[in-house]
């Protein structure tokens, strides 16, 4: 009986090109790395001059070596940036949780649950941002005075609400379409009512998009300036307002300024750094089939 050897494959032992050793890819590494450095260095810069005295923040070429002082952030206390940093902080709250209460049974209506004409309602949603806001300060000035409601922290409540709601309802539409159908069947055969099924199926399944949702409108409401800049003076006024009386015929107090616009990002900073890992899954929510 003859007896046969068992052939063993050829193993290439030939050593393979690295991925890490490739010139291109060291190349667009690099590349990378400094566009990166880049686009942060301002921010880098900003938190820099915040701590330094004025004499140091005004210097030619610019002073890298110094030592560091809280005096611009006492500064900038004694200026009253209390009240405005509380306005701001009210104000993208109940305009964030307003658009949350109001668009999420919006978008689930036009989702799950569609209503007669979907397209023509996601239309009329999407085309209330059509119109400039320049071209409608006028008549909302005139209304908001009419109705003693000028300098009114709930004014800016209001207007940011209407201003992100159609932005949230076609985000979490997309978020809702995403959740089998069958869920809510299976659900409903079970005995749960349709606000059960609601908060027990699809809300947590979609909390990523909500989160990233709520986000975005906060990140909007803080931002903005003009609404606040024309329908406020004193009272309600908001962060991007106040940063605006730093500007004066002297010129501008940099360290300062620089104080005061770290502790206008900083809330938002910490509440995406917070929100980091919901905002990662919101974004990419259905991307991945």
């Amino acid at each position: 009986m003859a007896i046969t050897t068992p052939v063993r494959a050829h193993r290439d032992d030939s050593p393979r090109p690295s991925r890490a050793r490739n010139p291109r890819g060291i190349a667009l590494t690099w590349l990378t790395w400094i566009l990166a450095i880049g686009f942060f260095f301002p921010v880098l810069w900003m938190v820099l001059t915040a701590f330094k005295k004025e004499s140091d923040a005004n210097t030619d070429p610019p002073t890298f070596f110094f030592t560091p002082t809280l005096e611009q952030f006492r500064n900038a206390f004694d200026a009253g940036i209390g009240t405005p940093l509380l306005n701001s902080v009210f104000a993208t709250v109940m305009s964030t949780v307003l658009v949350l209460a109001l668009g999420v049974p919006a978008a689930f209506a036009l989702s799950l649950r569609p209503v007669r004409k979907t397209s023509d309602a996601l239309f009329f949603f999407i085309s209330t941002k059509m119109l400039p806001i320049v071209a409608a300060i006028i008549p909302l000035y005139v209304i908001v005075g009419k109705i003693g409601m000028l300098d009114n922290i709930w004014t800016l409540v209001v207007l940011y609400t209407a201003m992100n709601l159609p932005i949230a309802i076609w985000m979490m539409r997309s978020f809702f379409l995403e959740v089998p159908a069958e869920l809510l069947e299976a659900a409903s055969i079970d005995g749960a009512s349709l606000w059960t099924s609601v908060r027990e199926v699809n809300l947590p399944l979609i909390s990523p998009g909500i989160a990233a949702t709520a986000l975005i409108c906060v990140i909007f409401s803080w931002n903005e300036f003009f609404f606040a800049v024309n329908m406020t003076a004193v009272n309600a006024q908001t962060m991007p307002v106040f940063l605006t009386g730093f500007m004066s015929g002297q010129g501008l107090y940099w360290a300062q300024l620089s104080a005061v616009s770290v502790l206008a990002a900083l809330p938002v900073v910490v509440c995406g750094w917070i929100a980091q890992n919901k905002l990662v899954r919101g974004l990419s929510f259905g991307a991945i089939k």
